[in-house]
């Protein structure tokens, strides 16, 4: 079979053909792309901005001043602003559950005496969500299971208060005195929230210091109350930073009444609906009830949340 081979000159001409048709495209291509990114329309309008928001002349933390007159600390803060400000869906979600969940914390801190600044603390670390991290940190405060035990938490395949709320709440409350009685200051307890209250000491002692921003630390612990700080000024005012979240839009509180339970091998299903609820309500509520069964071997009463009658729209 004979082949063909095309002459060179015949290359030649059919690649600058080619060439100056994909040119041509391009050329159409671009002046549309041009067209469209320049002319304002309902999606993209001319006045969205990417700016660096506005940065508070002083801040506090748990009513201790964060020294932004250091020129570290300031970037650091500031850095941390800038990725809860344009981290949105996160920051958006943080806001809404905010709404729900901060009247409850607030009321325990208060209860304990501990700074109602640290529900940031919460919301830095889990984002006000019920989540489980890598290291098996669990619930709104991130609790590790032998530090919960140690708070008087209860952790087991059935029950893992972790996941209430107001326990962990409470049980973070304990931490949190007990760093302070060590440390003599809210910022060295919230940051030994992080790293420990031993990883704390011996970084104090080994840097000869009593503050923690002159401390020089890993970027996680480094970072960690820099979060908290950006979270309150955003939250505190979250329209400066762009977050226009109607009321109607922000989650409501819950409301619930409590019945105690004592008995043993209880089926939830059936537990749930003999209480007017169904086994999807029971755990919404109650989310440190791990399993379908409650065994209760050692008999001892819980307190189970039930919504008051008429304040959800849930499938009953």
């Amino acid at each position: 079979m004979k082949k063909r081979f095309l002459k060179p000159a015949a290359i030649f001409i059919s690649g600058f053909a080619v060439c100056f048709t994909i040119l041509f495209m391009l050329g159409n291509s671009s002046t549309e792309l041009k067209n469209a990114v320049s002319t304002p329309t309902e999606e993209f309008p001319q006045s969205y901005k990417i700016v660096s928001p506005k940065f508070p002349p002083s801040l506090k933390f748990a009513g201790e001043g964060v020294p932004l007159e250091n020129f570290e600390v300031f970037e650091r803060i500031e850095r941390e602003i800038l990725v809860n400000t344009y981290w949105h869906s996160a920051t958006v979600l943080t806001l809404k559950r905010a709404n729900r969940w901060f009247p409850l914390i607030e009321s325990i801190l208060r209860k304990n005496r501990i700074p109602e600044d640290f529900k940031y603390i919460a919301a830095i670390e889990s984002g006000l969500a019920n989540v489980v991290s890598p290291a098996k940190a669990t619930g709104f405060w991130q609790l590790l299971s032998e530090p919960a035990k140690k708070y008087g938490l209860e952790v087991n395949n059935e029950v893992d208060e972790r996941y209430d709320v107001e326990m962990a709440t409470e049980a973070a409350c304990k931490y949190l005195h007990e760093a302070y009685n060590k440390f003599g200051n809210w910022t060295l307890a919230a940051a030994s929230y992080n790293m420990g209250m031993t990883g704390v000491a011996r970084q104090l002692e080994r840097q000869k210091t009593n503050n923690y921003y002159n401390l020089v630390l890993g970027e996680e612990t480094s970072r960690y109350i820099a979060r908290a700080v950006a979270m309150k000024v955003i939250m505190l005012n979250p329209k400066n930073y762009g977050y226009q979240i109607e009321d109607e839009n922000l989650y409501a509180p819950l409301k619930w009444n409590e019945v105690e339970l004592s008995d043993q091998k209880v089926n939830l299903a059936d537990y749930a609906f003999s209480q007017g609820a169904n086994y999807k309500i029971l755990k919404y509520y109650n989310p440190w009830l791990r399993d379908d069964m409650l065994i209760n071997k050692s008999g001892k009463t819980y307190k189970i949340k039930l919504p008051v009658k008429g304040s959800i729209n849930m499938i009953e």
